[in-house]
């Protein structure tokens, strides 16, 4: 189920510690809803058009010395626009000071204006990163999410399958639990993370023993705050019938997240067979691939080769 993404400029403000200079509490409750940013060149000089409001706004040194040059009537013209409604903030890096008009327009329409003092090219890049992972699309699936080798790996299946009592085995065997029952999933750029939700992180329901705290019985180290989600594990009951992958030369198979297709494998479950040390089996397969070595396309060229030579020595 997809979740809407949004943050406010209160956010921001408790995360970075700028000093405000203009606007209330109440000011600190406008909505972001863009992931960038706007160094004001154009709008300073009075061209408008195709300006996107809604971003946040940063004057850094160009955008402060350009200010010094222009006429109150001009600044006055260029603040009111760039202190729109449904703009965030302004926020002016290398603690230059508040342009005195820029500060009397915020001050009549109750609008956020902050200081920083890091660079401009820094002070972007950390805004931008920082908006990038708290609007990203997100949605949340029903599973378990754990480090296997330092792969992300997304281990699905019906209620019931032991997907949590497989989760403690591999926890046990050195692996780290990231997330357990319920995985929120988020599109960052070309990459999906997954991690759990605040309420259950660190946590793994075990039935017949309860819910257990991950960290307190296997260490700090024993669990993950997130994870990029690389792999898909699909655990289904073992059917008798059915036509399993043997060799694995059959097409290979994908899920969609959130838009982006993440590699995956169907897994039977039965009596028996020890799924934690299956699963390592094929995340070491699934890493092999990834360095161009095909298991399966190697044992197809023997066959073929086998095939060939018998061919000729029957000739």
């Amino acid at each position: 189920m997809e979740d809407e993404r949004k943050t406010k400029v209160r956010d921001i403000i408790e995360s970075f510690h700028f000093r405000q200079i203009c606007g209330d509490d109440a000011s600190l409750d406008r909505e972001i809803v863009i992931a960038d940013t706007n160094r004001p060149g154009l709008e300073l000089a009075g061209f408008f058009d195709f300006s996107q409001v809604k971003r946040l706004v940063i004057l850094g040194d160009k955008e402060i010395a350009y200010i010094q040059t222009m006429t109150k009537e001009r600044q006055e013209k260029s603040f009111d626009f760039l202190t729109d409604e449904a703009t965030p903030a302004i926020i002016i890096s290398k603690g230059h000071d508040c342009p005195p008009i820029l500060k009397l327009v915020a001050e009549k329409k109750n609008f956020p204006i902050f200081s920083s003092g890091f660079p401009t090219y820094r002070l972007i890049t950390d805004i931008t990163t920082f908006l990038d992972e708290k609007l990203a699309p997100s949605k949340y699936i029903h599973g378990g999410l754990l480090s296997i080798y330092g792969k992300g790996v997304l281990i699905r299946g019906e209620s019931g399958m032991g997907k949590s009592e497989i989760a403690l085995e591999l926890i046990k065997r050195g692996h780290l639990l990231v997330a357990d029952d319920r995985v929120d999933c988020y599109r960052i750029h070309n990459k999906i993370v997954g991690k759990a939700p605040e309420l259950l992180q660190g946590m793994l329901e075990i039935r017949g023993i309860g819910v257990i705290n991950v960290s307190r019985m296997f260490g700090v180290s024993s669990v993950l705050s997130k994870a990029e989600v690389d792999f898909e594990v699909l655990l289904e009951p073992w059917k008798p019938d059915a036509d399993y992958d043997r060799v694995g030369i059959e097409e290979k198979k994908y899920d969609a997240i959130l838009g982006l297709d993440v590699p995956k494998i169907i897994l039977p479950v039965r009596e028996g067979r020890s799924m934690a040390v299956i699963i390592e089996s094929a995340v070491t397969n699934f890493m092999l691939s990834e360095m161009g070595m095909d298991n399966a396309k190697e044992f197809e060229q023997r066959v073929l080769d086998y095939i060939e030579k018998n061919a000729q020595e029957g000739l």
